[in-house]
């Protein structure tokens, strides 16, 4: 494990956090970017997982695929599946490349932040 990676990866996640956090503090938030954020910092933190423990990861926006992947390494990480965490993979695709424009709610961006949230902490608790 290089542990200056990891801390790399999880500090930008921690930054992609921030930033969704900070921006729906704003009058008119812009919430494709923050469920954007919220599937990155997802990402970030199950690929410092991976990192951390040894393991390759796949260049890939797939929340599922990366909680199979560190499932491999602790079957808690199934759990994450019941929570909806895969969800998050349509904002990293679906958002930024449809032709059509869609914007989240904000009930659902707000659930997009409190699974990123859920996601850290879980996370951390592993590392």
């Amino acid at each position: 494990m290089n542990e200056e990676v990891v801390k790399l990866w999880l500090r930008k996640a921690d930054a992609d956090l921030k930033i969704g956090k900070d921006e729906m503090r704003t009058d008119d938030p812009v919430t494709d970017m923050v469920c954007f954020h919220m599937q990155q910092c997802c990402e970030k933190y199950l690929k410092a997982f991976l990192i951390f423990n040894g393991r390759e990861y796949p260049k890939v926006h797939n929340i599922e695929l990366l909680i199979k992947l560190c499932a491999d390494v602790d079957k808690d990480f199934e759990q994450l599946r019941d929570w909806g965490a895969g969800e998050l993979t349509d904002y990293a695709t679906t958002l930024r490349y449809s032709e059509e424009f869609y914007r989240p709610s904000v009930e659902e961006t707000e659930r997009a932040i409190a699974l990123a949230e859920r996601v850290r902490n879980f996370v951390r608790e592993k590392m």
